[in-house]
Formats: C-alpha cells, structure tokens, sequence
C-alpha cells in the first residue's frame, strides 16, 4: 500500500508540474526595467529600398546590422499611404477610419502647417511621460502648430520641421526648435549652406547623450529619402555620382523650381542633374546616420537597454526625380504612395533589443502602425486608451505568450473619389472611387497565392467581397474633417 500511495502521490506530481508548464509556457516574460525606446522613421522609403529587403543597386549596412541582431518583419504596414495620416496614426494608435488626421491638408491661414492634431488626442509620447520617459522628437513632425504642436503632444524636446511642407527643401533657412526658430545662418532660399537632416541629426545624438541616465524615448521622423533629391557633394555623393545612367530632372517640369530662381516657390523641389545617384546618396546617408546612433548608444553604454525600431511612413515616392521602378523601390509589389495597394502601404520593419529579441528572426506577423503604442504602454507598464485600435507586439517581439492577431486592417483615403483598403487574413480588399458606391469596382486578393496583386478575384468570391465591404463601413467613423 505505501509502494502504492507513493507511485500514485508521484503521477499526480508529475501532472501538477505539467499543467504548471502548460500555464507559464503562455506567459510573457517580464520585462523587469524600462528600456531606452528609439523609433527612426524613413520618409517615402519602400518596402523594397533597404538592401536587407532585396535593394540591388546601393547598400544599407548600418541598417541591415540592425536586422541581424534582431528582428525583421515582413508583413507590417503603414498607417496611410501619404505623410500626415501616418503619423497620426502612429501617435495615437488609431487606424485611418478612427485616428484625427486622415489626409495631408494644409491650414488656410498662410502660415504654413497642416491640420493640427486636436488637443483630446492620446498620443505614444504622452503615455510615455506619464510612465517616467523624457521625450524627444527630432525631424519632420507634420500634424500641425497650436494645439497640435510636438510640445503640446507630449514631446519634451522638438527640433526639425513642424511644417511637412517647409520639410519639403533640405536648404531651408530655419528649423523649429521647440517653441523658437533656429536660423539657419548662409541658407537663404539662394545659398545652400548648411544640410538640414546633418543639424538634426547633431540635435538627436545631443538628446541621447543629455538623458543618457533616464529612460528615454526619442522619436526620429527623418525627412531622408522624400523629394526634393538633394544631397551635399560630399565623400558620399562621390560613390554614385558615375553609378547610374541618369535621366535628370529639370527646371522645366512642374513643381519644381530651384534655389536662386526669381519665380522661385519655396515649398517645391529642386531640380537636379544626377537624381538615381542622389536618392542612393541620401538613403546611403540615412543608413549612415543610423550607425551613429547605434555607436552613441555603445559609447554611452547604454545599448544594452535600449529598443530600436526602424520604418517608412508610405510607400516610394516618384516627385522631385524619384525613380521607384528603376531602383524597384516597392520591392516588387503593386504600387507607389498614395496607392492603397501593398506597395503604397507595406513598411519595413525592423526591431532591435539586446538580450531580449533574438537575434536574425524574421516574422511573418501581421502588424500595422497602431500596434506600436500598445507595444510601448505594455513595455512601459501603464494602462492602454481603450480608443486604441492597436494590438502589442511585445509577445512576437520576445518570443513568449500569446501573440493576439488582428480581425482586420483597415484604411482609408479620401482621394480621387475615395479610396478604401481592408485586410482580413490572407484576404486583401482593394476598393477605388468609392463615392460611386459600385461593388463592381471592388478588388479582392489572395495574398498568400498573389502577393503583388495582380489577380482580381472579386467575381469570383462575391461572399467575401459583401463581408469585406461591411467591415469596411462598421471600420470608419465619419471624419468633419476629412469626410469621405
């Protein structure tokens, strides 16, 4: 009997220890300090323009460092297909159906600016400062001066544009430096004097050093590879200026005017004589800039306790000389900015947190830019709006616990017409001039069998495009602002 109540006491033992394994195989580790959070943003950067992604014709070394030391996504997206709404929707964790600004619309006052981000909004720096983080933004903010500025958002620091139509020159003669302006000495809309990203890029360093030992999050939009194309004709420069066989952009073509010019229109783009060479240049720049934050961080010693993450807010772009077919800057998927399609909206991703995120791991996890608040809330530990439309991604990103899946993504764009996009699982919904509320012109894809979007199945799914189509109504909340 003993023998007996031993072998019975030692079943149920190895039962208990298998459920508890069972339950704590779910839970996600605990993250037991608050790490240094930096988020670098590319301007008009496609899916396919780092060489970590398949770009063939320049190198981002800096950049790919930071995907083999941890994470790349290949399934992420944008908040928008244009500047404006992707940040919103970034900042407040919103997708364009919810989030405040959902367009790039000017103020009418001729002051320059865009449509401020109201004052109720929530944004990421907001919940960080309530968590104990030291904020800083530093490059083009694009969501409006009053109640919208960076300072009034939750942003301790602000240095760069405001204004996402001044951002539109790399010459400019003044940045905002919080509530000041910072004149630019020898950039007078005639010289080109001093490069705008290389001041900001000093001011961003500057921040990491100041709050060195205190959590921090500093917010980096780079202006870096939108138009106009213009670099300094430096060592960089050098190593493409004879890569490419060129077709330049001219004085002649619209929306373009140059420095000196008497008719010269402040917010348009720069001619330019070697553009392929240029755009390499800058984004081989940007990478650069990459590598010194990373090698500030190592010499502060503080590497080991901070996140990086690195994105583009839309798709590549084709003004100023932007050539995205040539550098194949969507990587091979359908669409430019603005478009709706992946090429307009799918963003790399790439994630990096020493000793936490395993190095070299790709996911296919599907992400949007309203994921990345409720990320940050739940690594900073205080609690999520309830308005949010985000997931966190922190289980995918530490390899534990349950990672929860989206029902959908949505956007919207009120555009030519209005234009709608809706994921749900592998199935993609594409919906143009929408104003003419005719089902016939929706597009659906598989994008498991038909990543590039190249074949229509609407006709023959009628079901899905029905219940696509009431997602996408029961998605959007109607905008005064933006309506559709």
């Amino acid at each position: 009997m003993r023998l007996i109540s031993i072998f019975i006491f030692g079943i149920i033992t190895l039962i208990g220890c298998k459920q508890q394994k069972d339950t704590t195989k779910n839970k996600i580790k605990t993250i037991e300090t608050k790490p240094n959070i930096i988020y670098i943003l590319a301007d008009d950067l496609g899916y396919g323009d780092l060489s970590c992604y398949g770009q063939e014709k320049f190198k981002t070394p800096h950049i790919d460092a930071l995907a083999s030391r941890g994470m790349k996504f290949t399934q992420h997206y944008s908040g928008a297909a244009v500047c404006a709404p992707a940040r919103s929707s970034l900042m407040t964790g919103q997708h364009t159906g919810h989030t405040p600004i959902r367009g790039n619309k000017e103020i009418k006052e001729g002051k320059g600016g865009q449509e401020p981000l109201p004052a109720s909004a929530i944004t990421i720096a907001e919940l960080l400062k309530q968590a104990g983080y030291t904020t800083g933004m530093f490059g083009k903010w694009g969501l409006g001066f009053n109640e919208g500025d960076p300072n009034k958002q939750g942003f301790d620091e602000f240095y760069g544009y405001n204004d996402q139509k001044l951002a539109h020159r790399y010459y400019p003669p003044y940045l905002n430096h919080n509530q000041e302006i910072d004149s630019l000495k020898g950039n007078d809309w005639k010289q080109k004097t001093i490069y705008a990203p290389e001041k900001i890029q000093q001011a961003t360093l500057e921040f990491i050093e100041t709050n060195k030992d205190k959590p921090f999050f500093a917010y980096i939009p780079s202006i870096i590879p939108h138009a106009e194309l213009v670099s300094p004709k430096d060592s960089i420069f050098s190593k493409y200026k004879n890569e490419f066989d060129e077709v330049p952009h001219t004085n002649s073509l619209n929306y373009t005017s140059d420095y000196g010019d008497l008719d010269m229109v402040w917010y348009e783009y720069a001619p330019q004589e070697k553009p392929y060479a240029t755009y390499a240049t800058m984004i081989n720049r940007l990478d650069n800039y990459v590598g010194q934050i990373v090698a500030k961080l190592k010499e502060l010693n503080i590497a080991d306790n901070t996140i990086i993450m690195f994105a583009s807010d839309n798709g590549p772009a084709r003004e100023g000389g932007a050539n995205p077919e040539f550098f194949n800057s969507s990587g091979g998927l359908r669409g430019i900015k603005r478009d709706l399609y992946e090429g307009g909206i799918r963003s790399p991703f790439i994630v990096t947190w020493p000793n936490e995120i395993k190095r070299g791991t790709i996911t296919n996890h599907v992400s949007a830019f309203w994921d990345i608040l409720p990320t940050f809330t739940e690594i900073a530990k205080i609690d999520t709006p309830e308005e949010v439309d985000g997931i966190s991604l922190l289980p995918t990103l530490l390899g534990s616990g349950n990672q929860k899946e989206h029902e959908y993504l949505y956007w919207e764009f009120n555009i030519k017409g209005g234009r709608k996009a809706i994921r749900k699982g592998n199935w993609k919904g594409v919906w143009y001039e929408t104003r003419k509320n005719n089902l016939k012109d929706f597009e659906l894809y598989n994008l498991i069998s038909d990543e590039t979007e190249a074949n229509n199945m609407a006709s023959q799914h009628p079901e899905i495009v029905k219940k696509l189509k009431v997602l996408m109504d029961t998605a959007s909340e109607q905008s005064q602002v933006f309506p559709f």
